[in-house]
């Protein structure tokens, strides 16, 4: 191997910094915003990026209530879950849903760009939603992220 030659190394589980960041979901696009905390929570925004590792960072999103969708998705959009019984397919619009429980809505759109194993089930828990403008994260002295309107 010579010496101008590059190695790519993988980041171990140890090595990794973790940062924390804010997010304001105030009048941003669903799909949108998910994917950008996904690849945050992810890691994938970091140059030690390595897939079989949660690198990650942790993400707080406020005013998650005020989340928009374009066009008639707001009313067409349905959320579907099955209660196990015969019969019990149960259906929920996006406005009857950001009405009862605002952080389902990102948290459903987060989860479903986020790896379906254990390494993902792990990364969920470095999402934080909050309806308002609030959250109870300052001792981690979190930095806003920007994003674009």
């Amino acid at each position: 191997m010579k010496p101008t030659d590059t190695i790519t190394r993988s980041v171990r589980t140890g090595e990794v910094e973790r940062r924390w960041w804010v997010v304001d979901a105030s009048g941003q696009t669903l799909g949108r915003l998910a994917s950008r905390i996904a690849a945050l929570i992810r890691g994938k925004h970091k140059p030690s990026f390595t897939p079989h590792v949660d690198c990650g960072d942790y993400v707080v999103v406020v005013n998650a209530e005020k989340v928009v969708l374009k066009g008639k998705r707001a009313e067409k959009k349905e959320y579907f879950r099955y209660t196990g019984y015969p019969g019990g397919e149960r259906f929920e619009s996006f406005a009857e849903l950001i009405a009862r429980n605002p952080a389902k809505v990102i948290e459903h759109a987060v989860y479903g760009m986020l790896p379906k194993n254990r390494l993902g089930r792990r990364m969920r828990l470095k999402l934080k939603v909050y309806a308002g403008p609030s959250h109870p994260h300052q001792a981690q002295q979190p930095e806003p992220y920007p994003l674009s309107k």
